[in-house]
């Protein structure tokens, strides 16, 4: 070897120490696993990069749709999330994960109809580690006024016999967050023939009434509760509002009094006593309670409102001018970012 051939070789060597050789792999597809790290991590948008390339390989390898269908849903794009899935059973028509999150997508596309045969095939094959699809079933299944198959579906969820009272009173709190107040009504009252005594079926029935703008009647309702469970704070804080509503303001303090005794971490028995108090011209006493509301619940903007009223008729300008300019932030903070000035 020539003393230039000599020295190239030695330049080369320096060059490259420390240098690790370069992968025969590089630049090839990324695994399902490696997609499955970047999920895990949260980084949607390069796991979706690589699912892109892993459906462009013929024959396209198992698993891929499934993912595609799962970046989606996560994404926020159910549509495509659904469309994933469908191709994913296609493929494999016992992927019984893709049957249970199309059904899923279905039904947060506004389409229960569809949803509900997936969902139903899913859960009749066995339990899926994912997630159980009992409760998006009963969605379906009350979107499409199918209320007697959401109680059966409820009930298999909580572990509870079909055609129990707790079965039935779980389906009309169910029904009334769905603001289906008359069918939810109906379920309550079958709860309470099945079992007179069941907790909390007639402060349900009162909070319906109450929603309805029939007070004497959630009145009623509330003070059976008490009789079946005398210590539930919550109900004595729903009664609070019902004789504020009513223009009874010194039992609504009453019964508030002893919500907050009961339930001394809940925010609404605070609030509901401020009110009460400004109603009475008392605005020293109201900001002592809502002072300790907006502790426990400092985001609730009605809190701040109530507060700044408080401080106000108080005399205390200041004060009243920092809860309003904490209102105002509140009110930003929750507008849509299209709506903001």
């Amino acid at each position: 070897m020539s003393r230039d051939s000599r020295l190239l070789a030695l330049s080369l060597m320096i060059l490259t120490a420390g240098v690790p050789a370069q992968n025969d792999s590089a630049g090839s597809p990324a695994t399902l696993a490696d997609v499955r790290a970047l999920m895990a991590q949260g980084r949607l948008d390069e796991a979706q990069r690589d699912l892109e390339s892993l459906a462009g390989i013929r024959p396209e390898p198992a698993g891929v749709e499934r993912l595609r269908g799962i970046v989606s849903y996560e994404k926020n794009r159910m549509a495509e999330a659904e469309a994933s899935f469908a191709r994913a059973l296609a493929t494999d028509s016992s992927d019984l994960e893709s049957m249970q999150m199309r059904g899923v997508a279905l039904y947060r596309m506004g389409k229960p109809a569809e949803a509900i045969p997936l969902l139903e095939k899913a859960h009749a094959a066995g339990p899926i580690a994912n997630a159980d699809p009992n409760y998006v079933l009963a969605l379906c299944y009350i979107a499409t006024q199918q209320y007697d198959d959401a109680r059966h579906a409820f009930a298999v969820q909580y572990g509870f016999a079909t055609d129990s009272a707790a079965a039935w009173l779980l389906t009309a709190r169910m029904l009334f967050r769905q603001e289906l107040a008359a069918p939810a009504s109906s379920a309550a009252q079958h709860a309470v023939e099945l079992d007179p005594h069941i907790p909390l079926a007639h402060r349900l029935l009162g909070e319906i009434l109450l929603a309805n703008g029939d007070l004497p009647g959630a009145l009623t309702e509330l003070q059976k509760e008490i009789t079946v469970d005398p210590l539930d704070g919550e109900t004595y804080n729903r009664m609070g509002d019902v004789y504020l509503r009513s223009g009874q303001i010194a039992r609504a303090q009453q019964v508030l009094d002893r919500a907050v005794l009961l339930e001394p971490n809940a925010s609404g028995p605070y609030i509901l006593l401020g009110k009460t108090l400004l109603e009475e011209k008392d605005p020293v006493t109201a900001i002592m309670y809502l002072e300790r509301a907006a502790k426990i619940d400092p985001s609730n903007s009605m809190i701040h409102m109530l507060l700044g009223r408080a401080f106000a008729d108080a005399g205390r300008r200041q004060d009243a001018d920092r809860e309003f300019q904490t209102l105002q932030k509140l009110q930003a903070a929750a507008m849509p970012a299209s709506s903001r000035p």
